[in-house]
């Protein structure tokens, strides 16, 4: 039920979950499976728990209103990895306000990536450790 945007609610919600995919621009395999992770309950990779490890974020580049896309929150992350290749992982560029990257990797600040078309080995291993679905 498209009703603006792209977005859904994080996790179950009381009275039915809702994930808007209005078009054009939110029907892409992609996005649909970015949406229902949030639906299943899946944060976006650059807020996990352990992102510092992996990710530096540059809050001077990100557009006014758009921190809490940014903000570290507490996670289960199964046992995985950060996965830069995970489609639920921003592009280094998202939401910046001056052309300037948002996010960089430590490993290499030079790492370009946010460009899945589907999901990854790990987005698929943590929705089967999460609802205990078999991985085969």
């Amino acid at each position: 039920m498209p009703l603006h945007g792209c977005w859904s609610s994080l996790g179950r919600q009381n009275g039915g979950q809702f994930i808007s995919l209005s078009r054009p621009g939110c029907l892409s395999h992609r996005t649909v499976q970015h949406e229902v992770l949030h639906a299943l309950g899946f944060h976006h990779e650059q807020v996990r728990s352990d992102r510092d490890a992996y990710v530096k974020i540059l809050f001077e580049n990100i557009k006014e209103g758009k921190y809490d896309q940014f903000r570290k929150v507490r996670t289960h992350n199964l046992g995985t990895p950060y996965d830069f290749t995970s489609v639920m992982q921003y592009e280094k560029y998202a939401f910046s306000k001056n052309g300037l990257p948002t996010i960089v990797a430590q490993f290499n600040p030079f790492y370009d990536w946010g460009r899945a078309t589907q999901m990854s080995a790990n987005d698929i291993a943590r929705v089967n450790r999460l609802y205990q679905c078999s991985e085969s």
